[in-house]
């Protein structure tokens, strides 16, 4: 298509002549177009976003991207913390009741929060905020995922344990020592703090005291075998001890006698000694204590204090 030419009449020749703008004319008023729509343009911008309030195409498009990605993150936080109380509750059956039952310790919580508990968390976190590598919502998954494998492998724990509970229940020292249903024996001194008899200082007692006449007979309280049989004249006097595996030991003292050597096997409700005032011992009577993963425990967690005369007969009467 041929380039459209414009004319102009010329008053001097009487003529019409080809008109030409000159470049400097065309380049001024290509510039003052440029500038009136870039100031159109400004003023659109500036009255549309400044003084209407309105956001611009682009500010929506990433306003809706932020409004669904924080919809996920409150998704995620609100199902993280639906995760967390359940973990929390297994957490406490396995400490309180699960664990006990087979006589293994709490797991203390500092473990359980895997080395992210209290202020260290959020150190951790911000030293990953600052190069963007993980969010808090990253971090608190991350915790929840160290918190749930140690608490699977305490499962795994106990399941190995409840595989062989018939016989650890026959291990664990579950009867007393010595026949507490009749008159004869009464408690004479509890576990824990307590003044010594000889000088009056205020010292731990490891297990309990059961008084009763010389001769009484002492049984083992579980299954086991016999690891120490001595004499220590200025304490435990004659004692017996006997390892009940599962991390139970039993510790029978002031004995008159013993009737079992090293290495012998016992079974629950078998008499292994004869009550006596041996060692450091103001009458005669029993020290018994339940060792539990090398530490003294409270023996009276472990049997029942009112039992009745046949049921404790039956239970030291040897089975077929």
């Amino acid at each position: 298509m041929p380039k459209k030419r414009r004319y102009k009449f010329n008053p001097e020749t009487l003529a019409y002549e080809l008109h030409k703008i000159p470049i400097k004319a065309r380049f001024s008023k290509g510039f003052i177009i440029f500038l009136l729509s870039l100031v159109t343009s400004l003023g659109y911008y500036f009255g549309y976003t400044k003084y209407l309030n309105l956001d611009t195409p682009k500010m929506l498009a990433l306003l809706r991207t932020s409004d669904e990605l924080s919809s996920k993150l409150e998704l995620m936080n609100k199902r993280f913390s639906q995760a967390n109380s359940s973990l929390l509750t297994l957490q406490m059956r396995d400490n309180y009741i699960y664990r006990p039952i087979f006589g293994m310790e709490e797991i203390p919580q500092d473990i359980r929060e895997a080395g992210f508990g209290g202020v260290d968390r959020y150190s951790y976190l911000k030293s990953f905020d600052r190069s963007g590598i993980l969010s808090r919502t990253a971090l608190n998954m991350d915790i929840l995922y160290k918190k749930a494998f140690i608490q699977s492998k305490s499962f795994d724990d106990v399941v190995l344990l409840a595989k062989s509970a018939d016989e650890m229940s026959l291990c664990v020292p579950a009867i007393p020592p010595v026949n507490i249903s009749g008159s004869r024996i009464r408690y004479s001194s509890s576990f824990g703090y307590r003044p010594d008899p000889f000088n009056g200082q205020v010292r731990m007692h490891s297990g309990v005291d059961l008084s009763g006449p010389v001769g009484e007979p002492i049984y083992a309280t579980g299954n086991g075998r016999v690891v120490e049989v001595g004499f220590d004249f200025f304490g435990y006097g004659n004692f017996v001890i006997v390892d009940h595996g599962f991390g139970y030991k039993t510790r029978y003292a002031h004995l008159k006698t013993s009737m079992v050597a090293m290495g012998r096997i016992v079974k629950r409700g078998e008499q292994i000694a004869i009550m006596g005032n041996t060692g450091r011992s103001k009458g005669p009577h029993v020290h018994y204590e339940v060792i539990y993963r090398n530490r003294p425990v409270n023996p009276l967690n472990y049997y029942n204090r009112d039992i009745e005369p046949e049921d404790f007969k039956a239970l030291i009467t040897p089975r077929g």
